[in-house]
């Protein structure tokens, strides 16, 4: 289960919320009549009564929550769904956060640096968040500091460290 949506706020009288994507497929994930979990999960699961686009923002009403009052206590709540990952093929620069997060992140020379907390979203590039044994470190996630992804040994090498390490 992965986390394709983020409930914000109400929006109108009629129950529906406004949904901060977090999906590359909207109109797949967010179809009327599709169930999604919901963390916390006694919130859920949510049906999709109503989806609809304005000005570049999803919005969605769920069935029986059909009130701004009902909708309002969704807030916050985080839409989740059983997605299928391929595998990248050979030499892709293409991969899903799952995917790298829990990595052991190694120096060129084979020694272990830590392993892949997580995958900050920020808007010049991704930020690879690696714990270590001192704590976390962050390493900007493009190929100067990262060259080599192993996904089948689920291992990265990160290099090029200058003020990183």
């Amino acid at each position: 289960m992965l986390v394709i949506g983020r409930i914000g706020r109400a929006h109108g009288l009629r129950g529906e919320v406004t949904i901060e994507s977090l999906t590359d497929k909207p109109e797949l994930r967010f179809r009327i009549g599709n169930q999604l979990e919901t963390d916390p999960s006694d919130r859920g699961p949510l049906v999709i009564e109503t989806s609809r686009e304005n000005n570049g923002i999803v919005l969605l009403s769920f069935t029986g929550k059909l009130d701004r009052s009902a909708a309002e206590s969704l807030r916050g709540t985080k839409l989740l769904a059983e997605v299928k990952i391929p595998k990248p093929s050979a030499g892709s620069n293409e991969f899903h956060i799952s995917q790298i997060v829990g990595m052991k992140a190694k120096k060129s020379d084979g020694e272990v640096i830590g392993e892949v907390a997580d995958v900050l979203d920020h808007p010049a590039h991704d930020t690879l968040v690696i714990k270590t044994k001192s704590g976390q470190i962050l390493v900007p996630f493009v190929t100067k500091h990262v060259p080599k992804i192993n996904i089948d040994s689920s291992e990265l090498i990160i290099d090029n460290f200058e003020g990183i390490l």
